[in-house]
């Protein structure tokens, strides 16, 4: 790629990964399609988006390890069950067809928009719910179902983890943005991002512009995030889920 394309990726970079950073997920919704429209086939866009994006969790990480305290049994649950959701999603997505799951997952995500939208309170405040042994563990067998879909497709899978944390476990959308971007935006990522690596090929020449732009971008979000709280937060989570919606039911 020239110099020109370089600037235009880490650009697009910059953009989705900020917004994605701020509102929960997301950035698939502008940077997966463009690596398409610039001549990638499905796979490697997948493969080459999911590398990238480990750059926006360890933006992110950065800005939240120095201001919030992740608790260790929520870091432990997604990784425990979350991962291999992840690595199993990753390693079927190239042996089926995408897009009934595509139109399923955008009639979905809609839902969880309009869901946020007349339920005006949710995740405004932080009520723990569902601590109980049985019910941290049903909790987790979900969150193992994101990580399916975390492998398997590319847009607004961060937000279904952002929402799940807020109604089930009763996180506001701050609290539940740090997990998401750290635990997700980084390990989940990762996991995905090594799985597809190996079934599959990723264009390395075009990272160095989306990698640069994941980072800045994921630190920018996430503090963003911090500085305008939880009802900004929700405000830009309802927006991004129904754009994400649009996008994947209609291509």
């Amino acid at each position: 790629m020239n110099y020109f394309d370089q600037l235009f990726l880490f650009l697009v970079s910059l953009v989705a990964n900020t917004f994605s950073a701020f509102s929960g997920g997301g950035a698939g919704l502008i940077q997966f399609p463009v690596l398409i429209f610039l001549g990638l086939s499905f796979g490697v866009a997948l493969a080459t988006h999911k590398v990238a994006s480990v750059a926006l969790g360890i933006g992110a990480a950065f800005r939240y390890l120095s201001s919030s305290k992740l608790e260790r049994q929520f870091v432990l649950m997604m990784l425990i069950f979350g991962v291999p959701g992840v690595v199993l999603g990753g390693s079927v997505i190239l042996l089926v067809p995408d897009r009934i799951a595509e139109i399923a997952l955008g009639i979905l995500t809609a839902s969880l928009g309009i869901y946020s939208i007349f339920k005006s309170t949710l995740g405004q405040e932080y009520h723990p719910l569902h601590r109980t042994k049985s019910a941290m563990l049903k909790g987790a067998c979900i969150l193992f179902l994101l990580g399916v879909l975390n492998g398997s497709l590319t847009s607004g899978t961060g937000l279904f983890v952002t929402i799940w944390l807020v109604a089930w476990f009763g996180m506001d959308y701050q609290r539940a943005v740090a997990y998401t971007l750290v635990m997700v935006g980084l390990f989940w990522n990762a996991s995905g991002a090594i799985t597809l690596g190996i079934l599959g090929s990723i264009q390395w020449d075009w990272l160095p512009a989306l990698l640069l732009g994941s980072l800045i971008g994921g630190y920018t979000g996430a503090h963003m995030a911090i500085k305008y709280g939880s009802r900004w937060i929700k405000r830009a989570f309802e927006v991004i889920t129904l754009l994400i919606s649009v996008k994947l039911i209609w291509g």
